[in-house]
């Protein structure tokens, strides 16, 4: 687990870095509506307290939507670390949701993200669907 949390970490700032970033769940849902093949990886955050219905609500469309247009997804359950990565200094984002977009056709492919698809393509033959990752600590 610490290696695809490390690969998380550098998939999600390497996307931040290169704009192709997208943070929320209305943000995320719209992206998806518009553009479902520019979406190449998923995430999705709660902390374990957390019950919100609506959110589980969105949730459980965002993973369908994600099962149906071939989009890897995994959770994480340390929203404060995660907002930690994908917020800008000093603002809190809602990031119950993150997208990463697919990189540009000129530009390579991120190898953290690559390895993330193939953790999720394993764990999905495992019949876990959305896996869960633990972000490591800074």
């Amino acid at each position: 687990m610490v290696n695809e949390g490390k690969s998380l970490s550098e998939a999600l700032l390497s996307a931040k870095a290169e704009g192709r970033l997208t943070v929320g769940v209305y943000e995320c849902a719209k992206i998806m509506n518009e553009d479902p093949d520019s979406v190449s990886f998923c995430l999705l955050a709660t902390d374990d307290f957390e019950c919100d219905i609506a959110l589980q609500i969105h949730f459980t469309l965002i993973q369908a939507f994600c099962f149906d247009n071939d989009i890897s997804i995994v959770r994480v359950n340390d929203l404060k670390r995660l907002n930690a990565l994908v917020g800008g200094k000093g603002q809190l984002e809602d990031a119950h949701c993150v997208l990463i977009t697919n990189p540009t056709e000129d530009s390579w492919e991120d190898p953290a993200l690559e390895k993330l698809h193939l953790f999720c393509e394993e764990s999905r033959s495992c019949n876990e669907w959305v896996p869960e990752i633990t972000l490591p600590e800074r």
